[in-house]
């Protein structure tokens, strides 16, 4: 388990950088973004196998780990108001 925390905690800038690029780029609910952290956190988990020998499921506890810190976790039950682009 260690191990994965410890790659976790390497994917976790990439994981915020992807999050932060959707939030500059696409117009989104504000109380989407833990579940796109999450998503995203997952796919780059999924795809990181060529840096290390863990197996699927591993890796996608270490994405998810990761997204879910890149947003914070308390973000998952706090209501926020707004998107993400301001429209003028």
């Amino acid at each position: 388990m260690e191990q994965v925390l410890v790659f976790a905690t390497l994917l976790l800038p990439i994981v915020t950088a992807v999050v932060e690029l959707v939030k500059k780029t696409v117009n989104i609910s504000k109380n989407y973004l833990p579940l796109i952290s999450l998503i995203v956190g997952l796919l780059v988990g999924a795809i990181a196998y060529p840096f290390t020998d863990f197996e699927l499921v591993l890796r996608l506890w270490a994405g998810g780990f990761a997204g879910l810190s890149g947003t914070g976790l308390f973000e998952l039950i706090k209501k926020r108001d707004g998107m993400t682009k301001d429209v003028a």
